[in-house]
């Protein structure tokens, strides 16, 4: 008979390792013409979602060279990007503003 024993160990967050992003951006909120603020839902992109979609979408780099700039691995940049990916189609399809916040992600 095989007897497991399981232990309560108290989840510890992972220490955040440090991301390179070059800067803010100029502008940090975005939202459809025509409809006041008031009345729109906000998506909120990271900073490195921001620096994910800048590297990849805008300078058009290959993720794994994107990834070795803002030092993460090639896996996680794959999760960044399209996590930012899915934000801003959210925002386009469904009409929502978009805002970029100086915070990073886990």
């Amino acid at each position: 008979m095989l007897n497991l024993a399981f232990h309560n160990y108290e989840h510890m967050p992972r220490k955040k390792n440090h991301r390179n992003v070059c800067g803010s951006p100029n502008a940090t909120y975005y939202k459809p013409a025509g409809i006041p603020l008031r009345h729109l839902t906000e998506v909120e992109l990271s900073l490195d979602e921001y620096e994910s979609i800048r590297l990849a979408d805008n300078e058009g780099l290959y993720q794994e060279d994107a990834a070795q700039k803002m030092q993460v691995s090639r896996q996680t940049f794959g999760r960044i990007l399209s996590s930012a990916h899915k934000k801003i189609a959210d925002a386009l399809v469904n009409g929502k503003a978009i805002a970029i916040r100086n915070e990073t992600i886990e």
